[in-house]
Parts: structure tokens; C-alpha cells; sequence
């Protein structure tokens, strides 16, 4: 039930965007039980619309693997964070859990292990409730979303609002507000000179080796 109350607002956030989603692949070509599968087999909510942009524009199958494999890469740094609050689990379990992980339940399941009495079995249930939620709202949406325009009801928002959600929930000190803001700022500036996605793991790799050098040697941090 603790896994289930935390997971709600994720599956709220996750049922507008799935429905653009599935809009949005639909009309690029995508059958919604073929929308459900790359769902299933994928559940990474921002690599799938660049993956659909690709593909309604012509792209290749390499480009869009290359493309999608750059922006998931930041899932390296969300499971060696999580990695420390996982004990002695199981290999199958680990592999169960490391399915479910994305930016949402990642945030959620991140703050509850640092502030509360959370564990593993907690975690997958918000992992995969929220997995349940976005695959049915991707295949609704492709059958019945193309009702819905596209960028109607600030669809097109919800995705941006759920990462600033999650990111004011997780600032409680500054060392977390200047790494926010150094993370903002280079990401900035990075993209206008790397190509792709590749400046947001960058910018998240320097901010959190800063953030841990500026919290030791500055005491204001």
C-alpha cells in the first residue's frame, strides 16, 4: 500500500503524456499494440518520443538506437545512486527492479531510502505500477487519442512539469540547489556545442562531481 500511495501522482503525471504519446506515434505510423510493445520493452518516456520523432522524419534504425541510447545513458547515474540502498538482493530481482527505473520512480524511490524506512520490495511496486499506468495509457492513446490534438490541455508540459516536480522535492539543502543550478546552466551551455543528447550527461556528471567537491571543502555547502 506505501508502494501503491507513492506511485499515484507518477501515474497521474504518466497518463497525459502516455496519451500524447500514443498520438503522436499513431500518426507516425505505429499500430497502438505496436506502440504498447515498444512500451513494454522500452518504458523510457522521453527516448520513445525522440525514438517516434525519428521515425516519422525517415530516420534509421542505428540513428535511432545511437540517439536513444545517449539520452537513457543518465540511467547510469540513477542506478548507482539507487545501488547503495539495495542491500544483498538478488540478481533477478535487481534485474526486476532495474526494468522499472525512470527519472519518476527514480526520484520518488531515491527521497523515500534517504528519508524514511523504504526497501526494495516498496520500490518495485512503484516501479512497475507506474509501468502498468504508462504502458495502458500509451495504447489508449493510439487508439482513441487521436481525438485529442496534439498539444491540446498543455500535454506537451506535463513531461517538463513532472522533472521540475521531482526535482524541488529532492532540494533540501544547498549543495542540492547549487547542483541543480550548475546542472541547469551547463546543460545549457553544452547544448549549444555538443550535437545530440550527449551534453545532459555530461552536465550531470560534472554537477554531482562539483556538488561533492564544493560539500567537502566549503562548509557553507
Amino acid at each position: 500500500m506505501q508502494g501503491l500511495i507513492s506511485a499515484w501522482p507518477i501515474c497521474l503525471g504518466y497518463i497525459p503524456v502516455g496519451l500524447a504519446l500514443g498520438v503522436i506515434a499513431q500518426k507516425a505510423g505505429l499500430h497502438p499494440l505496436e506502440i504498447g510493445f515498444m512500451s513494454l520493452l522500452v518504458f523510457a518516456g522521453s527516448a520513445q518520443f525522440i525514438a517516434v520523432s525519428m521515425l516519422s522524419n525517415g530516420a534509421g534504425a542505428v540513428s535511432i538506437i545511437f540517439a536513444t541510447l545517449a539520452v537513457n545513458l543518465r540511467h547510469l547515474l540513477m542506478s548507482s545512486a539507487l545501488a547503495l540502498h539495495l542491500g544483498n538482493a538478488s540478481k533477478r530481482i535487481l534485474s526486476l527492479f532495474a526494468y522499472g527505473v525512470t527519472d519518476e520512480s527514480f526520484g520518488v524511490n531515491i527521497s523515500k531510502f534517504r528519508d524514511e524506512n523504504w526497501d526494495i520490495k516498496r520500490a518495485l511496486v512503484v516501479n512497475h505500477t507506474t509501468n502498468i499506468t504508462w504502458v495502458a495509457s500509451t495504447i489508449i492513446g493510439g487508439y482513441g487519442g487521436q481525438l485529442i490534438p496534439a498539444g491540446a490541455f498543455g500535454i506537451d508540459y506535463a513531461l517538463t512539469a513532472m522533472f521540475i516536480g521531482l526535482l524541488v522535492i529532492q532540494l533540501k539543502g544547498r549543495k542540492y540547489v547549487l547542483t541543480a543550478v550548475i546542472a541547469g546552466a551547463l546543460a545549457i551551455i553544452l547544448s549549444l556545442a555538443l550535437p545530440g543528447y550527449l551534453y545532459i550527461v555530461l552536465a550531470s556528471v560534472v554537477a554531482a562531481t562539483l556538488g561533492v567537491v564544493f560539500s567537502k571543502r566549503f562548509k557553507w555547502v
